[in-house]
């Protein structure tokens, strides 16, 4: 049986890491933290510097490690392309400030992560770039707007924290008649789970602190697509300086050879968690693509190939309860972070969307007493008994 390609799982643990030069037989990528590469004749540094012949000059511009990297979620994402940035805000970044210009036009949906949202109302207007939000689910609402003209068209699914779906493909092509780029972040559902370019979309941002690393030891930003519009993210990121640091690309590296085993035992937590939390009488809504009354679940069973590790959900009472009950919890982590092999939990106000107001919050259909729960790999019939017991002390 020969296959074309190699399954996701193959390329996690093996993308990256072969055609390279040897380090004394080492089977692993090794971690260089050289600042700089010297050359021995002017001739051949230069053809290094203009990227005309293969090597490294210096590691805010690339590195041995961070390549490696760089290669591994490429090949994940089934990219032409892709680079690296010190976090995945820096990537966010680097791309609306690489890609657009005053006078341009950026439509995209309301509740995005809060980093997101932040550039979106406070630092994007006063470079003259226009932001259109729209209610997520709306679709007439989302097409109107980028029929009205803009430049780039930015999704988020599943978004942060409410776990909605967007039809990445219904509005790629809305954006693409218009001639829009379409960028989508992917940090939540992760390459095992959902492949935007197969979907339309132009360009793929991670935060690899998330899933990809799947640790929380290391921070990290990914950018995957076209060879030209992955150059010009590159070029403002190596000038800008958001690089990525070789020490952590190295934990990002070994973290990926485990993301489809980390990624599948999660996509099963945090359906069985959803399904039990829906059972509970003290639990008012739970939102999880994968619940066959999850308002999105038909898109997400289209377009996804799992429905990922986080969920959240409401609890009778509100903010109150839910100070309550967290504390009570012994298998989570009240941090805020998520897709690591611990599970995480947390309200938006102190994690996804602390840098917002409870107005601003309430706009993006965030209630102050939501829970985000992020399921590790754990034995799931502890993080229920656990759930239980916590739940327990609001009865």
């Amino acid at each position: 049986m020969t296959r074309a390609l190699p399954g996701k799982a193959t390329t996690a643990v093996w993308g990256g890491e072969t055609g390279h030069e040897p380090y004394e037989r080492a089977t692993q990528v090794p971690v260089v933290h050289s600042v700089s590469f010297g050359y021995r004749d002017i001739e051949t540094w230069h053809a290094v510097a203009l990227g005309r012949a293969a090597g490294h000059i210096y590691s805010r511009n690339t590195n041995p490690t961070v390549r490696s990297f760089e290669e591994k979620i490429r090949d994940l994402e089934g990219a032409e392309a892709a680079t690296s940035f010190s976090s995945g805000m820096a990537a966010i970044s680097a791309t609306f400030f690489a890609l657009l210009r005053p006078g341009e036009r950026v439509v995209s949906i309301k509740d995005s992560y809060g980093g997101t949202h932040k550039l979106f109302t406070e630092f994007l207007p006063p470079f003259g770039i226009e932001v259109a939000l729209c209610e997520t689910d709306d679709y007439a609402q989302l097409e109107r707007q980028i029929a009205r003209g803009c430049k780039l068209l930015y999704l988020e699914t599943p978004t942060n924290p409410t776990v909605r779906i967007v039809d990445i493909a219904r509005l790629a092509q809305a954006a693409h008649a218009g001639a829009a780029l379409v960028v989508v972040d992917n940090t939540f559902a992760t390459p095992i789970n959902q492949n935007p370019l197969q979907l339309g979309a132009d360009l793929v941002l991670h935060s690899a602190t998330k899933y990809l690393g799947g640790h929380a030891d290391a921070l990290g930003g990914a950018a995957c697509g076209s060879a030209a519009l992955v150059q010009k993210l590159f070029h403002f990121r190596e000038i800008n300086g958001a690089a990525l640091a070789a020490g952590d690309a190295y934990s990002l590296v070994r973290g990926m050879k485990t993301l489809a085993l980390r990624v599948e035992r999660q996509n099963h937590n945090a359906l069985t968690v959803a399904r039990w939390l829906q059972t509970h009488p003290l639990v008012e809504q739970v939102n999880y693509p994968g619940l066959e009354t999850h308002a999105h679940h038909e898109v997400a069973r289209r377009q996804m190939h799992g429905f990922g590790g986080v969920l959240s959900f409401s609890v009778r009472g509100g903010l109150d309860a839910i100070s309550a009950f967290l504390p009570q919890l012994r298998y989570a982590h009240r941090a805020a972070n998520l897709g690591c092999v611990e599970t995480v939990v947390g309200p938006p106000l102190v994690t996804s969307h602390v840098e917002c107001t409870a107005e601003e919050r309430a706009a993006a259909g965030i209630p102050e007493g939501l829970v985000r729960y992020s399921t590790g790999i754990e034995d799931v019939a502890d993080l229920l008994a656990d759930l239980k017991q916590a739940l327990g002390v609001l009865a």
